[in-house]
Formats: structure tokens, C-alpha cells, sequence
């Protein structure tokens, strides 16, 4: 009996990452400084957002899974940023998802809130930088528990996607 229990136990814990990946249904965009808010909700505009790519995220056949290079909002390929501008206005971004049951429920959210990262834009280059929290910082636990990325506590480059995304909301001006 307590085999089957252990065994039923590893098969659920194995399950609820998987479970938990519905895709990005929502960005909603804190502007710090002036208190504004936006929201991306068109699904088309989401679809290279998803919370579930690049670093952290691992696809292929057990024992041989590759960990992801791209996708979600960041240049993974650039690697930490040391020397970005001051000064930058800043930006709150949330990222919110179906929920981990998977499919809609017929009673309870539709979505959860997955990730959070800070976001400033350089309107002079166009450049963006994203910031994951660190161990210190609010959103940390939240972030690690859907994705531990192995970066967090740094800046990196935005990628050219997000950047174009980014350009053309009202927050951005």
C-alpha cells in the first residue's frame, strides 16, 4: 500500500508542471513612474510572449532534453547586461496564464498570475532591458516556482519582438 502511495505521490508531482503550462493570456504593463496602466490581451500579439519559453524551459526526450535558447520577451543569447543606461523609465510587467488545471474551470479564474519582471525602455535606441527579480525581491518566489532561470537578481536584453511590441503601446510614449 505505501509503495502505490509513493508511487501515485511521484506521478502528481510529475504531472503539475505540466498541467501548469496554458499559455501567456494576458501582459499587463505598469508604468512605475506615472502610475499608468496597459494590457495586451489579443492572442496573436501574446503568442511570442509565452512564459513557458527560453532559458529555464527544457524540451526532448528524457535524458535528452535541450534547455530553451528563445521565446518569452528576453534576448537569452546576450546574456547578463552590465551596462545599460540610467535613468530609464520603468516599467512593471505581468504576465498572467490559463490556469494550472489546464483547461478553463466552469467555476473559479481563468487565468493566474504566472510571472512578473521589470521592464525599462530606452526611447533614443529603441533598446529594452528586462530585470528578473532577485532572491530579494517581491516577486522571486513567484517567479521560481513556475521557472527558476538561473539569472535571476540581473538585467538582460529584450528581444526585438518584445521591443517592437513594447514601441507601439501608448506606455511606451
Amino acid at each position: 500500500m505505501r509503495r502505490f502511495a509513493l508511487t501515485c505521490l511521484v506521478v502528481s508531482l510529475l504531472l503539475v508542471p505540466l498541467a501548469a503550462k496554458g499559455p501567456t493570456t494576458r501582459i499587463v504593463i505598469t508604468d512605475l513612474a506615472r502610475g499608468g496602466v496597459s494590457e495586451i490581451t489579443d492572442r496573436s500579439v501574446l503568442e511570442p510572449f509565452q512564459v513557458w519559453d527560453g532559458q529555464g524551459t527544457y524540451s526532448g526526450a528524457p535524458g535528452q532534453e535541450t534547455e530553451g535558447k528563445d521565446g518569452f520577451i528576453v534576448d537569452w543569447r546576450s546574456g547578463i547586461i552590465d551596462d545599460r543606461p540610467d535613468g530609464l523609465r520603468r516599467y512593471e510587467l505581468r504576465f498572467y496564464v490559463r490556469p494550472r488545471t489546464g483547461a478553463a474551470p466552469r467555476s473559479g479564474p481563468a487565468e493566474e498570475l504566472a510571472y512578473v519582471v521589470l521592464y525599462e525602455h530606452d526611447p533614443a535606441t529603441g533598446r529594452g532591458y528586462v530585470y528578473l527579480p532577485g532572491r530579494s525581491d517581491e516577486h522571486f518566489s513567484l517567479n521560481v516556482r513556475t521557472i527558476h532561470r538561473r539569472v535571476e537578481g540581473h538585467w538582460l536584453r529584450a528581444n526585438e519582438a518584445w521591443q517592437t511590441v513594447f514601441a507601439s503601446l501608448p506606455a511606451a510614449r
